[in-house]
């Protein structure tokens, strides 16, 4: 084949010649017989004995510019290519569909470990770290997860280095290694994975569930896995667990069960042979993707409550009844519809009729994740104090609503509804980041026809009712599972789940209970949704304006309002993003107006959810947030009906009156939230304490519970009016708009302030930012706080280096991309420290600095040394690094600052950012990277001798530590607390601390703007 191809080729050329060259008649003859060898040429390639099928009918949204194209390899692995010649990051992703239910019984985890180990090496890239360092220097980026029944892996990079990406990728799948130092380390990482989820509630209800079912179903399994299952129970049974690695992966890495999604800059054609190439030697053995028809849940298991002690204070009630595997009813997705109407949030719905009661403040509704062959249906309902003690009443309630469904029978309508919005939202959809669209899509070849790949998750153009009622057939008491989470009942438990350890206590359902629910009938309060009016009808796009600007410019400013405006012109969408800042200093002034200003939100929210509801379903998000400036509204998704939507929630805000029965709810759910705070990730606790240790002003979550006491209706009922009534307002209007629309939404704004607030405008100071604390040149400090909840330690080690510039950003970002990929391979893959370690670029308050994190078993003091000793290295690293290796990085860093919104939203985010913050630098990007590709590698070699070396005069570090005390934490261990060398000044008052330091001043504007509220007239 490849001689015949190359035969036919020297005669085109041959013929090219003759074309340029010879009379009319001979270029006439040419030009016909070359069309013939190319037309012969493109058959032969498309007999290739490699790929056995082609399709290019693959359909795709109307605004959707890529192009697709499915092939089936002869080794029968599904491919999908997207040719996107303006991309500016290509993507892959390999979906192989065996998962952790395949796992042998003697070793569990092991579908997981394989996961991990394909990272660290194969026979033609042997390196350990080559994947993730090829493509750190060519700006991407990689990640993989093990789920029931398949498992993920992708990565994204530069355009031009896609090929020489894939090559690596799929060695994973060809050849890998599975070392044995690596086998033996990697364990390491996968047992501080499992611990870091030991403490959250969302893995261990799952992991419950899968202990509570049929001991002889492979779902009864442990999909983590840890020491105990890879390491411990495999020697003691003389199992070589590296043997099984091998045995795993050759077994099932089978091609015939593979699908590979690649996206990139490349034609078609460019691309097939590329992955032609590439991945038609992945081997094929055969194998069958694993299937479970059999439930794991056995009848003598329905019927049944579970009683869970969590370890944050949560409450929720969970029904679950079984189901069948509706993937291949995808056009009409009967579960959907189902899911549809029981997790509706408007008038008439189970969620309005337990709120009304006092009993919840959210349900969830549909499909849980399960297996191929099966699948499960669930009802998750948050629980209030008062909704604990009525639990039987809820799931009745759940019944009645059911009833009524079967007594009003399948609506088409409905139907028709849902089906009319997903195809809007599919003709309208938002392009997609390569590595977030490649991963997401590659699953669907594995469960639709390819032609139907893009579009299978928006059909629903079939109207089965049959099979809507076969699926409720199967939502009655006799079937149903229920859980219900809370402390209440910690002290009842009997029993233990063995790998988290989660408390539990199993019942049957009396059976008089189990007659009630038979025998529910029918709720009045209970009823189908209306017909939704916010779906939009106009579709329209406004004229582009002749002086439209590339970014968001002036076009009001008053001492009461402020408004950008950018009309978009690139994504062409008839969406469009309204983002209002309500700058107020009365929000954060102390604890007690910190939780004022946020039960205002939480209530407003509530009370406006029935009517938004709606409006959401129809593609019309909001959002209200309080910050410590005040609140921000935001409005996005289709203009059509925004002004509508925006009127009302003016209307609403502006009259808004509080239920002191949600009020009592609310303040009751975010002091447990408040209190919770203690079983976060010792991570966050780190993030948290540096903020608090380094921001001008900062409410500590003790205080904000101290003040919770003294938070009334009636307070709250003051200080409405006071907050609305003097305040500055920022806009920002983003999309399918023009000027004069932009302003017709702030009028609605203004004129509902104004009219009913008697609004008055603020003072210059009083629109001044947070500044941050400035540490000293030369100095080291610690601040320690212990957790005893987590079994894990933390620590985060931040290097202040100054105000944000252009300058500055540059030569700290570039050597946090140098860092990056050598900090996880060191202290990660090596010296296995933990599971999450991460380094980047910290800012806060225009100011900035390198903060490195690593969460651990180990205590923070032998983590920070070997911190340092990674810094230290890293110096010799870069002195010693060659120009080509510094010009990959810095090019890399390029490639990464360079590449571009997909979506209206992340450009509308992007701008955002510089108006909150006041330094309005919208070409910023641009205008750093041109700076940026002026650095060279001293520059950065004598930036890091300055900030960032153990000896650096100018150096200020700053060490928080999160010390375990949980029983078998790092701070029990008196050898582990006294390792490494500690010379840091300790923080031991976080006021003292503050009170010493003077702040940094406010980076200026980047254009020349005037101070927002220094206009004297309205």
């Amino acid at each position: 084949m490849a001689r015949t191809v190359r035969l036919v080729n020297s005669k085109i050329s041959f013929f090219i010649v003759l074309l340029l060259t010879g009379d009319i008649s001979t270029r006439y003859a040419a030009n016909n017989y070359t069309a013939e060898l190319l037309k012969e040429t493109k058959l032969k390639m498309n007999k290739s004995p490699l790929v056995l099928k082609r399709y290019d009918n693959i359909t795709k949204s109307d605004e959707d510019q890529r192009l697709y194209r499915g092939l089936e390899l002869s080794n029968h692995m599904k491919i999908l290519l997207v040719s996107d010649p303006k991309t500016d990051k290509s993507s892959a992703a390999m979906d192989v569909n065996v998962g952790f239910l395949s796992d042998p019984k003697e070793v569990y985890g092991l579908a997981h470990f394989c996961e991990h180990m394909l990272f660290l090496g194969t026979k033609k890239y042997p390196n350990e770290n080559d994947y993730s360092k090829f493509l750190s220097e060519h700006g991407g980026s990689s990640n993989a997860a093990t789920y029931l029944d398949h498992t993920l892996y992708y990565f994204d990079v530069i355009p031009d280095k896609l090929s020489q990406a894939l090559d690596r990728f799929s060695q994973f799948f060809i050849a890998p290694l599975f070392t044995e130092s690596a086998t033996e380390r990697e364990i390491n990482a996968v047992n501080s994975e499992h611990e870091k989820n030991i403490p959250n509630d969302l893995w261990r209800l799952d992991q419950l569930n899968k202990h509570l079912a049929n001991p002889d179903h492979p779902f009864n399994t442990f999909g983590t896995g840890n020491k105990d299952t890879l390491l411990r129970i495999p020697k003691e049974n003389n199992i070589d667990v590296r043997e099984k690695l091998l045995e795993f992966h050759e077994k099932w890495y089978s091609s015939n069960i593979m699908s590979l999604a690649v996206l990139g800059k490349e034609s078609l054609d460019e691309l097939e042979e590329m992955v032609v190439e590439l991945f038609s030697g992945v081997s094929n053995h055969n194998v069958k993707s694993p299937e479970w028809k059999t439930h794991p849940f056995t009848d003598d298991q329905f019927q049944t409550i579970v009683y869970v002690s969590p370890v944050k204070d949560v409450r929720n009630l969970n029904i679950i009844f079984p189901t069948e595997d509706f993937t291949e009813h995808y056009k009409s997705s009967p579960s959907h519809y189902i899911s549809h109407l029981m997790g509706h949030e408007g008038p008439g719905s189970i969620l309005s009729v337990l709120k009304a009661r006092g009993w919840s403040n959210s349900l969830v509704a549909g499909n849980k994740p399960a297996p191929r062959g099966i699948g499960f249906f669930a009802v998750a309902v948050d629980l209030t104090e008062e909704g604990i003690n009525h639990v039987d009443e809820i799931v009745e309630l759940v019944f009645q609503y059911l009833n009524m469904l079967k007594r009003e029978g399948p609506q088409k309508w409905v139907q028709d509804e849902n089906r009319d919005i997903a195809q809007m939202i599919f003709r309208f959809k938002d392009k997609e980041s390569p590595r977030g669209y490649i991963s997401s899509l590659v699953h669907s070849l594995q469960e639709y026809p390819m032609e139907d790949v893009l579009y299978a998750n928006y059909m629903l153009n079939e109207w089965r009712p049959d099979l809507v009622e076969d699926t409720w057939k199967n939502f009655v008491p006799e079937k149903v599972r229920i859980s219900v989470i809370a402390k209440k009942f910690e002290k009842d438990l009997d029993e233990k789940e063995p790998w988290y350890g989660t408390k539990y206590r199993k019942e049957k359902i009396p059976d008089a209970t189990i007659q009630r629910w038979k025998e529910a009938g029918l709720c009045p309060d209970l009823k189908m949704p209306e017909k939704n009016e916010f779906i939009p009808n106009d579709f329209s796009l406004y004229p582009i304006d002749e002086d439209v600007t590339e970014f968001p410019v002036i076009v009001e400013d008053t001492a009461l309002t402020r408004v950008w405006f950018k009309q978009d012109d690139q994504f062409l969408l008839p969406k469009a993003n309204l983002m209002c800042d309500f700058v107020s200093p009365l929000a954060y002034l102390d604890p007690l107006n910190c939780n004022l200003t946020h039960m205002l939100v939480q209530l407003f929210k509530d009370a406006l959810n029935e009517y938004a509801y709606a409006a959401e379903l129809a593609g019309l998000k909001w959002e209200l947030i309080n910050t410590k400036y005040g609140l921000i509204l935001g409005i996005g998704g289709y203009n059509n009906k925004q002004h509508i939507f925006l009127q009302k929630i003016m209307e609403k805000l502006t009259n808004f009156k509080i239920d002191p029965k949600r009020f009592n709810i609310i303040k009751e759910t975010y002091v447990r939230n408040l209190k919770n705070f203690a079983a976060e990730q010792p991570y966050q606790h780190a993030v948290y304490y540096l903020t608090v240790l380094l921001t001008e002003h900062s409410w500590t979550k003790q205080e904000l519970l101290a003040a919770v006491d003294q938070m009334t209706i009636e307070r709250l009922e003051a200080f409405i009016p006071q907050i609305l009534s003097k305040m500055h307002i920022e806009c920002l209007i983003h999309g399918n708009a023009n000027k004069e629309k932009a302003l017709e939404l702030v009028r609605i704004i203004e004129d509902s302030l104004t009219s009913s607030m008697n609004m008055s405008p603020l003072l210059p100071r009083q629109l001044l930012l947070n500044r941050e604390l400035k540490l000293e040149d030369g100095c080291q400090y610690s601040y320690e706080v212990k957790n005893d909840v987590h079994k894990s330690s933390c620590v985060e080690l931040y290097y202040q280096c100054g105000l944000q510039s252009k300058e500055n950003n540059m030569k700290l970002e570039l050597v946090a991309q140098i860092l990056q990929e050598p900090c996880f391979n060191i202290l990660r893959t090596k010296e296995q420290l933990g599971y999450i370690v991460f380094s980047g670029v910290r800012r806060s308050n225009g100011v900035q600095g390198l903060r490195i994190i690593v969460q651990s078993d180990r205590h923070p003091n032998y983590l920070d040394s070997r911190i340092e000793a990674f810094l230290d290295s890293m110096l010799t690293q870069i002195i010693e690094m060659s120009e080509e290796d510094f010009v990959k990085h810095r090019e890399a860093w390029a490639a990464q600052r360079l590449e571009k919104p997909k979506q209206l939203n992340a450009l509308t985010n992007r701008f955002w950012s510089e108006i909150t913050t006041q330094q309005y630098h919208f070409d910023r990007a641009n205008v750093e990277v041109a700076y940026l590709r002026s650095i060279t590698k001293n520059d950065i070699i004598e930036f890091y001798k300055e900030m960032l070396s153990s000896n650096a005069e100018k150096r200020k570090k700053l060490s928080v530590q999160v010390v375990s005390v949980a029983e078998g934490g790092a701070g029990l261990n008196s050898t582990e607390n006294s390792h490494g060398t500690c010379k840091s000044s300790v923080i031991n008052d976080v006021t003292v601390f503050k009170s010493s330091h003077e702040m940094y001043p406010l980076v200026q504007p980047y254009i020349n703007i005037t101070r927002k509220g220094n206009k004297c007239k309205l």
